[in-house]
């Protein structure tokens, strides 16, 4: 006999995941002054001091909300931590509702926002500014949203769907994977029916019209992301056998939580009792098929697809809690425990110095995700280290030139991660203007016309004597900890154009 299905758990403020949303939000802020500054946030903080309807490697919401934050706020680590860890609280909060809408009480809401709570990947993804705290949040929204038109099939639900979507089109257009698992999910369920209403229409026409300005931008700016993607694809992200790919799964969304999860997902396929939420199972098998197909996709791409299949297992682990109080008790103990032991590999909670002794204690090395040599730190953790540094070691470079030179400078780097951290840093020495060729650095293009003098970090001295007539290293930059490519930077000082800087800048072009 199966089980009937619950009724949906009143509303009001749901007590367990408020409690567990909360105590995210504390985390996130009691570990974020350590380490410092992530790259890409150096690269946001500049991208948010030229507005535009896009980046190369982004739309323009997370950048806008950035630009806002900082009129409030200074560029300091703890206040850069804030909206994401605002938006993992919520995705906490949201997972044990989205259990409750289906049918759990407070067992399985509980269980649901723990697992979210625990899970490695959404510590990270919520520990640092951007795009993907608020698409883990966006897609767990709309999740929910999909929930409620199942139950009400109305079409007020699916205009808020059609909303979310488009601000989730604004800030990743990963969204698509979404909207695509939405539409297998309406054609091989019985939610099939909703195709002969308004409702799923006008939520693609909302999201469209959202987009649009992007899409714009787009066009005007002959397709930068794609050529991003395509980079990346091809020379930038490491090769990610399934084998490898489900396996980091089972780590990023912590390995106690796999029969939570997998039982979520088991009991949306075949419970009975379950059958009128099969759509959100079939969303997110969509989305691993068109993630595991490619193989080259980076683990963490799926983990805003999560969400209902922990909600699902809190359901399912409810009729366990039931039955067997005790033992469901002590899956949450062990559930939380390991979400303990596994935070450093997500969080900045040991110095740089004792994580690795950690980390072979647990027996967890860092994974490249990406085609350059890992160190000791993982990326997320490494490249939060040794950008003030760097700046100030620019700084003496600059110091030292003589004032005519001085006047009359620029600094360019091979990649925004550096850039960023000059320009940002570099604000107290009064640095000359910077450049790059990387990502939206590139369509910035360059501060000036052939400068008298270009301090140029990074590079190969042969690479840039092709461009000017005169190159000298001038200094090194060395820092340990961070990425092994970021350990040690050469500085030159260049003078004398070859050819005029606007005929050289297209060839600077690194979208990747």
């Amino acid at each position: 006999m199966s089980t009937p299905v619950q009724k949906p758990a009143p509303g009001g403020l749901l007590r367990a995941p408020a409690a567990f949303a909360s105590l995210a939000f504390l985390v996130q802020f009691l570990v974020a002054p350590g380490y410092g500054i992530f790259r890409d946030e150096l690269y946001y903080i500049a991208c948010a001091k030229r507005l535009a309807w896009g980046y190369v490697d982004q739309p323009p919401l997370s950048i806008a909300l950035l630009a806002l934050q900082r009129l409030v706020l200074p560029d300091a680590v703890l206040a850069l931590k804030l909206l994401p860890a605002l938006a993992g609280a919520a995705t906490v909060y949201l997972v044990g509702a989205l259990a409750a809408r289906l049918g759990g009480r407070a067992w399985a809401q509980a269980a649901a926002s723990l697992a979210a709570l625990c899970a490695p990947v959404y510590l990270a993804l919520s520990g640092f500014y951007s795009m993907n705290a608020f698409d883990l949040l966006l897609w767990t929204v709309a999740f929910w949203l999909v929930v409620r038109t199942i139950d009400t099939g109305g079409t007020r639900w699916w205009a808020w769907l059609g909303l979310v979507l488009g601000l989730g089109l604004l800030n990743k257009i990963s969204v698509l994977w979404f909207g695509a698992g939405l539409a297998a999910a309406l054609l091989l369920t019985a939610q099939r029916r909703a195709l002969f209403t308004p409702g799923p229409w006008l939520a693609a026409g909302i999201a469209g019209l959202l987009a649009l300005p992007h899409l714009a931008w787009q066009v005007a700016h002959g397709w930068p992301t794609f050529e991003f993607m395509s980079h990346a694809a091809r020379f930038k992200n490491a090769e990610m056998p399934l084998s490898v790919f489900l396996g980091q799964q089972v780590l990023f969304l912590n390995p106690v939580a796999l029969p939570l999860w997998m039982g979520g997902l088991l009991w949306l396929l075949l419970a009975p009792s379950a059958r009128r939420w099969r759509p959100l199972a079939v969303i997110f098998l969509a989305v691993f098929l068109l993630l595991a197909a490619s193989g080259s996709s980076k683990p963490y791409y799926l983990a805003p697809a999560f969400p209902p299949l922990l909600a699902a297992g809190g359901v399912a682990f409810s009729r366990l809690a039931h039955r067997r109080g005790v033992l469901a008790a002590a899956y949450l103990v062990a559930l939380g425990a390991a979400g303990v032991a596994l935070a450093p590999m997500a969080m900045p909670v040991l110095a740089p110095v004792s994580y690795a002794a950690y980390a072979r204690a647990i027996g967890i090395q860092p994974a490249a995700q990406e085609r350059n040599a890992v160190g000791e730190l993982p990326q997320h953790l490494a490249d939060r280290l040794g950008w003030p540094e760097l700046a100030a070691e620019v700084a003496r470079v600059v110091e030292a030139l003589p004032p005519e030179d001085r006047a009359g400078a620029v600094i360019y780097t091979t990649n925004y991660g550096r850039a960023g951290a000059i320009e940002l840093y570099g604000e107290r020495w009064g640095l000359p203007p910077v450049a790059s060729g990387h990502n939206s650095w590139w369509l910035w293009g360059p501060p000036r016309e052939d400068p008298r003098v270009i301090v140029l970090v990074g590079g190969r001295i042969e690479d840039h004597r092709e461009a000017l007539e005169s190159v000298e290293l001038v200094a090194t930059h060395r820092a340990a900890l961070c990425m092994p490519f970021e350990r040690e930077i050469p500085i030159f000082v260049g003078r004398g154009w070859k050819r005029p800087l606007a005929e050289l800048w297209p060839a600077t072009k690194e979208f990747i």
